[in-house]
């Protein structure tokens, strides 16, 4: 498995892979994927990564600003997406693992992010990485016409933004 910068080329393999994780019900509140256009938008120009293996795309990560407040600009959502037909192979933690280290490459001090209470696997992924609950939002949302609550983690780095 070889961990590569996403490029447009890339972005049909990772909206098949966003649409899977929408089609769970438990990793998003998105109900569709958004064109490359949005997506490219939304997401910090580094620190976007893909798990390939054999020309096949496994997973994608990336981060995305909080707020547009200065104060904020070493603070990154964290998105990480792995294939049905990977998961629970390691590729999220390896995702993971070349996330935080893009993150903090690039002046990154706290990662966050935010995941339904039912998605044990991506909590525990946090978790593995360092991240800790900081807080549990009781419907926050609706999903499907459905109140959702969801559990925000975060991760400070140890070696940006320590002094």
């Amino acid at each position: 498995m070889k961990i590569i910068s996403i490029d447009r080329e890339h972005y049909p393999a990772i909206s098949n892979i966003y649409q899977q994780g929408i089609d769970t019900g438990i990793a998003t509140f998105e109900t569709s994927v958004p064109s490359w256009e949005i997506w490219n938008e939304t997401k910090l120009p580094h620190s976007r990564l893909i798990a390939v293996q054999a020309n096949t795309v496994l997973g994608w990560a990336a981060l995305s600003k909080v707020s547009s407040r200065c104060v904020y600009e070493g603070v990154a959502e964290v998105s990480v997406y792995v294939s049905e037909d990977h998961r629970g192979k390691g590729v999220g933690k390896v995702l993971m693992q070349y996330l935080i280290e893009e993150s903090e490459a690039n002046g990154i001090w706290t990662l966050q992010s935010g995941m339904f209470p039912e998605n044990e696997a991506t909590i525990a992924l946090h978790t593995s990485f360092g991240f800790r609950m900081i807080g549990y939002r009781e419907r926050i949302g609706k999903l499907r016409g459905v109140w959702k609550n969801s559990v925000i983690m975060e991760r400070r780095s140890k070696v940006v933004g320590i002094n």
